[in-house]
């Protein structure tokens, strides 16, 4: 249960909404996104995004998510500093980015080589 919950913090962290396509909204309703989100500086945010990247990238490319430390590491920190300050607080109240977060995630994951989410 804690990798299924982990992959789909992973997913919403990418801004993978079409990864929860068949999903039920039930299932999206169960997610509660982590109270630490709310006051965790800046650095803990980033290292949270980083780890959900490797494990979607492993996933993805069926792969040890130990690759890809540095295009993740690229990643986070890419789509952080892109990101403005109401983007920051949703994603603190939600645990996934928001619809214009998304887009800049999305030109993280091309600008660091990775796969996108399908």
């Amino acid at each position: 249960m804690r990798l299924r919950t982990l992959l789909a913090a992973g997913f919403l962290a990418l801004g993978a909404s079409a990864a929860f396509a068949g999903a039920s909204s039930s299932q999206l309703e169960a997610y509660q996104p982590d109270p630490a989100l709310r006051t965790a500086p800046k650095a803990d945010l980033e290292s949270r995004v980083r780890r959900a990247c490797a494990v979607v990238q492993a996933r993805l490319q069926n792969t040890a998510e130990t690759g890809f430390e540095r295009p993740c590491g690229c990643y986070a920190k890419t789509t952080l500093r892109s990101l403005d300050a109401s983007e920051i607080e949703a994603y603190r109240a939600t645990g996934y980015f928001n619809d214009s977060a998304r887009a800049k995630a999305l030109n993280a994951i091309d600008a660091c080589k990775l796969q996108r989410p399908v």
